[in-house]
């Protein structure tokens, strides 16, 4: 106000923002001790906090505390004070004069290079009961804290986002519909500066909206978005910088190995500069930014380039479902963990998953030791009719059973169960997989070398089959389990029987089983998943399609694959066709194989598959000789047997032995490479290879 009474513009700016401050309570006691207890020792508060965070703000609310309490207060902007210690000694004297309590230093990341002199020549010069505030984006120097003169004297306040209801009284003081507060808070994470963008946005979208309605619609726009950059990241250093930030957005956690596998050798120089960002925090498994940051830093990318953003997730997936395959077992959840985390903005998983820290939950394999664990904890959640069922697993599969606990406590929280069941096993002592065999036979049999898998057991101590950070780590086994078995069939997993997961499960392809099961007077639900027409790999790679596309919450109805799961002897067959006509296109579409795994989850045609299998016999022993009769009998296109062992110069009778060795040898390779999921070897060019729409057929195989 101005001496003659008239308010001031600054007034007014001075109430908004006094209405809009919320939260920091913890802060300001901090301040406040550090001010008025004669027992604190502390002198310098040392604020860090990426930008937007509230930074100002705060210093504004220390200004204000120290405003009523009578001080005086010495105000220090480092972005119009000229970063020079004369400059900055100047701004400050009338703090080392003795002139007031209090010195604010803001945004310090614009002289941070003054710490040094800050903290051995300007900050002993102030009187001893000033209280002096430094805030920018990094944290000091640990060296310093080191420093055992400065012991006790510097309290060092990493400031995070606001709290969940200081963001709702922040909203609803900004003047925003509270149908809106979740959508908004989800993306801001609590952060400020976003919040405070984010309110503009939703008022001044929501002015043709009439007041009773209840869509929520609210997203971040382009504006928002792209100030957001600005402010929290700034333009990073290169084109190979900005990948690395949309890897470490993208990604769980990101490590040096990751950003290496990613984006090649700069991965060691990429990492030690995500480390340095005041928006990357740092963990036991690798580096991850703010929520904030990581959903603006995905949202520029979706929008700028969605090609960009697809090829990233699919660098992601493929890596991370590698690393699922071939994790030693104390990494093995950790990396399913990671591969889950890329589905996130699938509505489904949102759900059900709570994207908790790893190591929150601690997995243990089962022993003998823990036997009287695990069947207490079933007989409490499902009663002792299940527990006995059980106790019959334990003997049977005990490596089967994993149980969890929650640390500090030492003392199992819940356990689990994924079984591997050989054909026909248990039918008779679990009704729960003599359900499972039904189902099989009638829908699937299993063809030799394969299994059924069963995940049951999920019993907690606290809580029993719903969304916790337990429940996360018994679905990333499942899912984990589900990737690295090549021989599994079918998949079954079990659950009460009163609905919560269906939708869940359904969205993942696991189809409900009929009848429900009865035990103990219990019912439970199996839901059932055949994965020879869809291999898991190729299953993520559909629910990619669907989320990029988004559709997230597609589910696809029974038999919207168009795979055909073949038996030993009618692969067989089908291979032998395949070879007689592999140079007559119109009667190749027509087989079988078409339909099966193997060519469904490869970018060539059939054609390829054959040939890629041929061309392998010369990596085996002795595979030569019967190369060269499958060449000249299948892709040169001999017309008879006879002409095609004149053409190799051999007798009849030695060219027929070779064919028919190589021919065994062909269904063997693509035998292998349908129920085992690996993928065909790349074909070498031959000579007159390729279909023809007519001319010679292939000498007969049979």
């Amino acid at each position: 106000m101005s001496a003659n009474g008239t308010p001031r513009l600054g007034d007014r700016l001075r109430q908004a923002r006094d209405r809009l401050f919320v939260g920091r309570q913890a802060e300001l006691r901090r301040f406040t001790r550090a001010l008025h207890d004669d027992q604190a020792d502390v002198r310098v508060l040392f604020v860090h906090g990426p930008g937007g965070v509230g930074k100002s703000a705060l210093l504004r609310g220390y200004a204000a505390a120290a405003g009523r309490a009578g001080g005086g207060v010495v105000h220090v902007d480092g972005r119009t004070t000229p970063a020079d210690p004369d400059s900055f000694g100047r701004a400050v004297r009338p703090a080392t004069d003795g002139e007031a309590a209090v010195l604010l230093i803001d945004t310090f990341e614009h002289c941070g290079h003054l710490e040094d002199w800050l903290f051995e020549e300007c900050l002993p010069r102030l009187p001893a009961d000033t209280v002096t505030v430094v805030a920018g984006r990094h944290a000091p120097d640990p060296v310093r804290l080191a420093d055992p003169a400065w012991d006790g004297l510097v309290d060092v306040i990493p400031l995070g986002p606001l709290a969940a209801e200081d963001g709702e009284r922040l909203l609803t003081a900004r003047g925003v519909p509270a149908r809106l507060h979740r959508e908004i808070l989800d993306f801001t994470g609590g952060h400020p500066l976003a919040l405070a963008l984010a309110a503009a946005v939703a008022r001044s979208g929501d002015t043709t909206r009439p007041a009773t309605s209840d869509a929520v619609d609210w997203s971040p726009g382009q504006d928002v978005v792209s100030t957001l950059l600005r402010h929290l990241v700034g333009e990073p250093p290169s084109d190979a910088h900005r990948a690395a930030l949309e890897v470490c957005a993208h990604a769980h956690v990101t490590t040096e190995s990751l950003l290496r596998a990613i984006l090649g050798d700069q991965g060691r120089d990429l990492f030690a500069w995500l480390r340095g960002r005041p928006y990357v925090e740092t963990t036991d498994s690798g580096v991850f930014p703010h929520d904030v940051v990581r959903r603006t830093l995905e949202a520029d990318l979706r929008w700028r380039d969605p090609d960009g953003f697809e090829e990233l997730h699919n660098a992601l997936r493929s890596h991370l479902l590698e690393r699922v395959r071939t994790a030693a077992p104390h990494r093995f959840l950790q990396a399913v963990g990671e591969l889950q985390y890329l589905y996130r903005s699938d509505g489904f998983m949102a759900d059900t998953h709570g994207w908790h820290p790893y190591g929150l939950v601690r997995d243990l394999p089962y022993d003998a030791t823990r036997e009287a664990a695990v069947l207490d904890l079933v007989t409490l959640r499902e009663g002792p009719e299940s527990a006995r069922i059980a106790a019959h697993w334990l003997a049977r599969q005990p490596e089967g059973f994993h149980l969890q606990t929650m640390p500090p406590a030492g003392e199992p929280a819940s356990c689990s169960a994924w079984l591997r069941i050989p054909p026909y096993d248990g039918q008779h002592e679990d009704p729960v997989v003599a359900a499972a065999w039904a189902h099989v036979g009638e829908h699937g049999p299993l063809r030799a070398g394969e299994h059924i898998a069963v995940g049951r057991f999920q019993v907690g101590r606290d809580g029993y089959q719903r969304p916790s950070p337990v429940m996360d780590l018994v679905l990333w086994r499942m899912l984990g389990e589900i990737v690295r078995d090549d021989r599994l069939a079918w998949s079954f997993i079990v659950m009460r029987d009163d609905g919560f997961w269906d939708r869940h499960l359904l969205h993942c392809d696991m189809r409900p089983v009929e009848p429900a099961v009865d035990i103990g007077g219990t019912r439970y639900r199996l839901f059932a998943h055949d994965w020879r027409p869809q291999p898991a790999a190729r299953w993520l790679a559909e629910k990619t399609d669907a989320m990029l596309g988004g559709t997230p919450g597609r589910v696809a109805p029974p038999g919207d694959t168009d795979a055909l799961v073949l038996d030993r002897t009618a692969f067989d067959h089908a291979v032998r066709a395949a070879l007689r006509s592999l140079r007559w296109p119109d009667e190749l579409a027509l087989n079988p194989l078409q339909r099966s795994r193997t060519a469904l989850g490869h970018d060539g045609t059939l054609y390829d598959l054959v040939l890629a299998a041929i061309h392998t016999l010369p990596s085996e022993r002795g595979g030569e000789k019967g190369y060269r009769a499958a060449v000249a009998a299948f892709v040169e296109g001999a017309s008879t047997q006879e002409s095609a062992a004149r053409r190799l110069g051999l007798p009849f009778s030695t060219y027929r032995r070779h064919l028919a060795t190589a021919v065994e040898r062909i269904v063997e390779i693509m035998w292998r490479q349908e129920v085992d999921g690996t993928p065909p070897s790349p074909a070498r060019p031959s000579p007159g290879a390729g279909p023809r729409a007519g001319g010679q057929g292939a000498a007969n195989p049979s």
